[in-house]
């Protein structure tokens, strides 16, 4: 009897896409595949992923991650949506909150009756009519099941955390399982003669690592699916312009909020994400609007406190990979190519491309048709997570060079085509597997002041006292639930809170 030996898979890189790679197929993968991961602590991580969208709690939960423990090992906080502010106006902010806005009525979704009550002046503002949106700037959180009312829904959550720390934590994970860590700097690609495949990885001192399947997370170098197989980028500077990025963390603020800040300024815009042990922050900015030196001196000067080092700069050219699978070499992360962490999906991304992994693995022979199913999905993923951001800057009303040029964009047919809907009718589709849902695109739409010329017939048909009790009572609900849940801090330090020196 001939026992095959086992399908060697080799992660080329560390960092949380490297590591969330590692845990996932240690997790899932039987005995006839091996997993070896090569890094090298010369090598720094590029940690832009420290806010995530709840679909991170998916992807802990299937590993068997305890959640307080998880919170706790990464000096994580609650995240329950992000504040955008000076987007549409210079003045104006709103929350793009996770879960659920409104209640339908009857065969209508419930914005097209919220539409009905702004002309008849019986309406909150939007936001009143999301839980989270209500508990996030009230700077609550809870868990599990509504406490005041069945009608209300569970509040959807994500997490900051610190992107080393958790990568670390995923690495005790992974190696627990099974998976066998390299240190070494990789120094040459080795080709398969024949097919072209990858055959190994040339290391410092003289040592090898083979292979039969690789995943590239080694970040913008794209060390193997550009660097040895040329897959090629497809540059999205046309649509977002922006090219430069500082971080830097600083010191905690004292009552960490449960949502992250995105505040749009003359060239870009600049996050804040707040942890237990630290707040990062970041800037992100066009460099034909903006030099490095005057960006250096906004992001230190819009900061809630004292910085803890020097600001650390990233450049980037926003896109993808033509080919994010080829040969055998699958692109995961930034090696994949890169959207701005404007909605937080770096980490997502990482998340969807493990899955399309899983689902698509090969067995010793890779046939064509896999790849191209994976480069399918991949492609249709960044292309609606692009429109999604796109749309944040196109519906703007500054007066600055930079924001009067984004609303002359030429946009994707994708985006133009949902635009074209929504102002036509209010309709918002979701198609496919699209990420961001019809209420997160309801939620940045209204925020930044795109109103629909109508809404759906059917809104009219309800008399007006009907409308107006409809929406006065769930504001209502939303603000007795809040008011008993505790506040986000004192929820942390009842249930997870990080030891002290967490970030050491």
């Amino acid at each position: 009897m001939t026992t095959n030996p086992p399908i060697r898979i080799v992660i080329a890189g560390g960092g949380s896409a490297g590591w969330m790679c590692a845990a996932a197929l240690s997790r899932f993968l039987g005995d006839g595949f091996t997993v070896t991961l090569v890094e090298s602590d010369e090598i720094g991580i590029v940690g832009v992923g420290e806010a995530t969208i709840p679909q991170i709690r998916l992807f802990n939960q299937a590993l068997g991650i305890d959640e307080d423990a998880f919170v706790r090992a990464t000096g994580a906080t609650f995240k329950l949506g992000i504040e955008f502010v000076g987007w549409g106006a210079l003045d104006e902010r709103y929350m793009h909150a996770f879960g659920n806005v409104g209640r339908d009525s009857g065969l209508i979704p419930f914005h097209h009756t919220w539409l009905r009550g702004v002309r008849d002046g019986v309406a909150r503002p939007l936001g009143d009519y999301a839980l989270n949106n209500v508990a996030a700037l009230a700077n609550r959180m809870q868990r599990g099941a509504a406490r005041t009312a069945s009608v209300l829904p569970d509040m959807p959550y994500a997490f900051h955390f610190d992107a080393s720390l958790y990568a670390a934590y995923l690495r005790r994970f992974a190696e627990a399982r099974g998976v066998t860590r390299v240190e070494g700097r990789i120094v040459d690609v080795e080709r398969d003669g024949e097919s072209g495949d990858v055959a190994a990885l040339t290391l410092d001192r003289d040592r090898r690592v083979e292979g039969d399947l690789f995943l590239d997370c080694t970040g913008f170098r794209a060390l193997l699916i550009e660097g040895a197989l040329g897959a090629g980028y497809e540059d999205w500077t046309r649509w977002l312009p922006c090219d430069r990025a500082m971080a830097v963390p600083s010191v905690r603020a004292m009552d960490f909020t449960p949502y992250t800040r995105a505040t749009a300024h003359g060239a870009g815009w600049q996050w804040r994400i707040p942890l237990q042990h630290r707040t990062g922050n970041g800037i992100v900015y066009s460099s034909a609007h903006l030099n490095d030196d005057a960006a250096r001196d906004h992001l230190l000067a819009n900061l809630d406190g004292t910085p803890l080092d020097d600001p650390r700069p990233l450049r980037f050219v926003t896109g993808r990979r033509r080919e994010l699978w080829k040969a055998n070499v699958i692109a995961i992360g930034l090696a994949s190519g890169f959207l701005e962490p404007l909605e937080s999906t770096s980490i997502h991304m990482i998340q969807s491309a493990i899955e399309r992994v899983l689902k698509l693995l090969p067995s010793r022979r890779i046939a064509q048709v896999q790849r191209d199913e994976y480069n399918r999905q991949a492609v249709f993923e960044y292309e609606r997570i692009r429109d999604f951001i796109l749309l944040h800057y196109v519906a703007n009303r500054r007066d600055e060079p930079f924001w009067r040029e984004r609303r002359e964009t030429a946009l994707p047919d994708t985006l133009r085509a949902k635009l074209d809907l929504w102002k036509a009718a209010a309709q918002i589709t979701r198609e496919h597997e699209e990420l961001f849902t019809e209420v997160g695109w309801l939620q940045v739409l209204v925020g930044q002041g795109v109103m629909p010329d109508t809404w759906h017939p059917l809104a009219d048909a309800m008399p007006a006292e009907q409308v107006a009790e409809f929406l006065d009572i769930l504001p209502k609900l939303n603000a007795r639930e809040v008011a008993q849940m505790p506040g986000h801090a004192d929820f942390i330090a009842r249930y997870c809170a990080a030891a002290e020196g967490v970030a050491a």
